[in-house]
């Protein structure tokens, strides 16, 4: 490299070309510096998406090789274990062949060869209803002039369902030839959900709210559809909700990253079995889930499904430690599980009900006078709270802090009163040290007129999963969990929001296809307006 000093023994014309030189060697270092920058950026994607394309085709081939073993080597349970986990397996298959699709992965290369044949598709059956849909070309006027004539036409055939009833669609597409230059013109074949596949929307929304919302496994629906007239084998509906699954999983995350923009949420989980092929036995899993409160005008409600009751899995929801973390106030019961949240920044509040339903067993089982006048002042707080429940936050704020602070003032010395009274490890001492210890989480709610007094809306809105474990026993897989958790999301947000889920579903299914990705957000269920 040459000094300045050097630069300036030289001669003005020699020292200009030497200038030249060196900034066209500097300019060429820099490009080779960002060349060098983009491969390695390249090289980076490349090497995370052929991670992603080993991992998928690897659950590919436990899926299969679980699908078809030898029955020697199958899920040894009763025959509606067996066949909830089939439909699991299918659905799961279904859903993988999605997402590899879209990272531009063959998936029958992926595949194993040696797997069975996929049947052929029957033809719809000649005594079912059908109805035609015309589609024809805005413009038979040729470009040269000519008026096109109709030379034929294409029909595709989709399986429609309205409640116990069957219908054919026949989507007829004219065909429009132009004498003189021989052009022809079509309408285009309309996007769809499945590419090529037989179900309309109609029939893949009542299928995924049939499964989701009102908890009939595939088995049973199959028999449904015998009885309306059609069979449809439960492999061919677990494939449909697999794909179904893949292709609303968008939707669903965005309306988690609408559920993040409030600053405050419900939090609460509910255990569910989920299955264990390799052994034969279920474990406990959960189902995690997150909702705007009952006064915001923003109803929503997303589950998450996780193999653990970790409390990693709620602070991965909220984004906690990365640049994009939730900061607000998470209203909770009072599982540890949640405790490291409100070490990175989330402010907690206590759910008042929880507390109160130690002093209620109390008096229920015991007739104890200590729960008896307990429930006295939790009577008195809930009933400030029904009265204010129409109020503005501020509002609510203000009656609190005139109103609901004395009540606790007077709580809260009573409580401590007694604690003197009452022998350590009795049930009263519990009851009463679940309340003091939790004190300024239980009476946050004073403080913000948006914090809600208890953690009751979520747990309405997780109840609906408990009541449908009786049907369908168990998650037969971590992606099945997770496939059901983001559906679910959407039908029960729908209902929240006074929508008809099916109407709904229906509608999104229609839309999703061609609607842009930038506009995803017009589609959630609290922003969802029919199309005309």
């Amino acid at each position: 490299m040459i000094s300045a000093q050097q630069l300036e023994a030289f001669d003005p014309q020699v020292r200009r070309a030497m200038l030249a030189l060196m900034a066209e060697v500097t300019a060429r270092d820099e490009q080779l510096r960002a060349k060098d920058a983009l491969i390695q950026q390249r090289e980076r994607d490349a090497a995370f998406k052929q991670a992603l394309i080993d991992k998928l085709t690897h659950e590919l081939a436990v899926l299969k090789r679980m699908k078809f073993a030898a029955t020697s080597e199958k899920f040894a349970g009763s025959a509606e274990q067996r066949s909830l986990l089939e439909d699991t397996l299918d659905a799961d298959l279904a859903e993988l062949g999605q997402e590899m699709k879209r990272l531009g992965l063959d998936v029958d290369a992926a595949a194993d060869k040696g797997d069975k044949k996929t049947p052929k598709r029957k033809a719809l059956p000649p005594h079912l209803p059908r109805r035609d849909v015309h589609h024809e070309p805005a413009n038979t006027l040729c470009s040269c002039g000519c008026q096109m004539l109709r030379i034929g036409e294409d029909v595709a055939e989709k399986l429609d369902y309205q409640p116990g009833v069957f219908t054919v669609e026949r989507h007829v597409r004219g065909k429009w030839a132009c004498r003189k230059c021989e052009r022809l013109v079509q309408a285009p074949v309309p996007s769809h959900v499945i590419d090529k596949g037989i179900p309309t929307t109609g029939l893949l929304a009542q299928v995924l709210v049939a499964k989701f919302l009102d908890h009939m496994p595939l088995y049973r629906q199959e028999g449904v559809f015998m009885r309306a007239g059609h069979v449809i084998a439960r492999s061919t509906l677990a494939q449909w909700v697999g794909e179904c699954g893949a292709l609303l999983q968008p939707l669903v995350d965005a309306l988690a990253e609408e559920l993040r923009r409030h600053a405050v949420l419900h939090a609460d989980e509910t255990p569910v079995a989920m299955l264990k092929p390799g052994n034969g036995k279920t474990h406990r899993a959960y189902m995690w889930s997150y909702c705007t409160t009952s006064s915001n005008s923003t109803k929503a409600v997303v589950f998450d499904f996780s193999e653990t009751r970790n409390g990693e899995n709620v602070r991965q929801f909220l984004k906690l430690g990365t640049a994009t973390a939730w900061n607000g106030t998470l209203v909770t019961d009072g599982f540890s599980g949640y405790r490291a949240c409100f070490e990175q920044g989330v402010t907690s509040a206590q759910c008042m009900a929880h507390a109160r339903r130690k002093f209620h067993e109390l008096w229920v089982n015991h007739g104890s006078e200590v729960g008896r006048q307990a429930l006295r002042f939790h009577q008195s707080l809930f009933r400030i709270e029904r009265d204010i429940e129409e109020e503005t936050p501020a509002e609510r704020r203000r009656i609190r802090q005139r109103k609901s602070r004395r009540v606790l003032a007077v709580f809260h010395r009573w409580l401590l009163a007694q604690r003197q009274l009452v022998p350590p490890g009795s049930a009263t001492s519990k009851a009463i040290d679940y309340s003091l210890n939790r004190w300024s989480g239980l009476t946050h709610f004073v403080e913000d007129g948006d914090v809600p007094i208890s953690n009751n809306w979520v747990e309405n809105h997780i109840r609906p999963i408990a009541l449908g474990r009786s049907n369908w026993l168990f998650a037969g897989s971590l992606r099945g969990g997770k496939r059901a958790a983001a559906i679910m999301s959407l039908l029960h947000t729908a209902r929240i929001n006074g929508h008809e889920p099916y109407a709904y579903l229906k509608d999104v299914l229609e839309r999703l296809p061609t609607h842009p990705a930038s506009r995803i957000d017009e589609l959630l269920p609290h922003r969802w307006a029919p199309s005309a």
